[in-house]
């Protein structure tokens, strides 16, 4: 195998020439042609690294003065769980705090804020850098972003066994005087570890706050041969399941007639009712899926909140 480039470390662009790259021309070139990928702005690294995580934490290290800490999405996607929002998700900005009395951290492809209140409990180290802790993450997340993915972004922590759920909630109670705080003590109460990805977090907070009963998720019913299959979530003693749709896995043609045919024999066979979400269908001003579930469940859903 040919030698890696800057020995398959990261570097960050303005060092080009320390990893190999006489010119910034060099660098373009070698980007374009796929030898080295972005790990985030102005970092890279040799295409062939696969993603890992201390080449994360190697590669934030290089923006991370020793006196910030890494929070909100970017401590997440250190930790493993991506809560970016969708539209900056090819982004990944690092999201540095720096403590009172210091000066805010001013560079190139970062995003810097003070820290309210930042206790050391809520801080930890992953090779030198101090981050906040899953716990303090999710909280951040849970009070910072908007609702359907600050749900998601818990739901996804959770799922990574990163935080436990009784303590997520008894943690976020005790917030006082921070901003968002009443939505985070809010959703803390929803978060769920059987979310499967962020689509089905946004749907579950679409039918609870339509007034609709939380369902369960990862709905587990057994076919005729003794198969174990799986329902995003639903109502079992109803026979009602609600799947999301999501473009990455159920868009072609074949994913489509497969969706079709699952839920089809279960309609026949047991009798099970489906409303389908899509991302269309959860975001926007169309109510049509709240009212298609309201209609089996026989309840009246209450207006969009988001």
């Amino acid at each position: 195998m040919p030698t890696l480039i800057h020995d398959g470390r990261p570097f960050r662009s303005r060092d080009h020439v320390e990893a190999g790259f006489p010119g910034e021309k060099d660098l373009r070139r070698a980007i374009a042609a796929k030898r080295l990928r972005s790990v985030f702005k102005s970092v890279y690294v040799d295409g062939r690294v696969p993603d890992t995580r201390m080449l994360r934490v190697e590669a934030t290290a290089l923006v991370t003065p020793a006196h910030v800490i890494v929070c909100d999405c970017f401590a997440s996607w250190l930790y493993g769980v991506d809560t970016f929002r969708p539209s900056e998700r090819h982004l990944l900005t690092p999201t540095l705090l720096t403590p009172h009395g210091v000066g805010r951290v001013r560079a190139d492809g970062v995003r810097a804020r003070q820290a309210v209140h930042l206790p050391e409990s809520d801080i930890t180290e992953i090779a030198g850098i101090r981050v906040t802790t899953p716990l303090r993450t999710a909280s951040d997340l849970l009070r910072g972003q908007w609702r359907p993915y600050a749900l998601a972004a818990a739901d996804g922590m959770a799922r990574a066994e990163l935080v436990e759920l009784g303590e997520l909630v008894e943690y976020v109670d005790e917030l006082r005087g921070l901003r968002g705080a009443p939505q985070a003590r809010e959703l803390a109460q929803l978060v769920d570890s059987g979310a499967e990805s962020a689509g089905e977090s946004w749907q579950r907070l679409r039918i609870t706050d339509a007034g609709f009963p939380r369902p369960r998720t990862r709905l587990h019913v057994v076919d005729e041969w003794g198969r174990d299959r799986y329902f995003d979530m639903g109502y079992r003693e109803l026979l009602i399941a609600s799947e999301y749709d999501g473009r990455e896995f159920h868009t072609t043609d074949a994913a489509k007639a497969h969706d079709v045919g699952r839920r089809g024999y279960f309609e026949k066979r047991y009798g099970w009712r489906f409303v389908i979400g899509t991302r269309e269908r959860i975001f926007g001003e169309d109510t049509a899926f709240e009212r298609e579930l309201g209609a089996l469940l026989g309840i009246t859903p209450q207006p969009r909140r988001w």
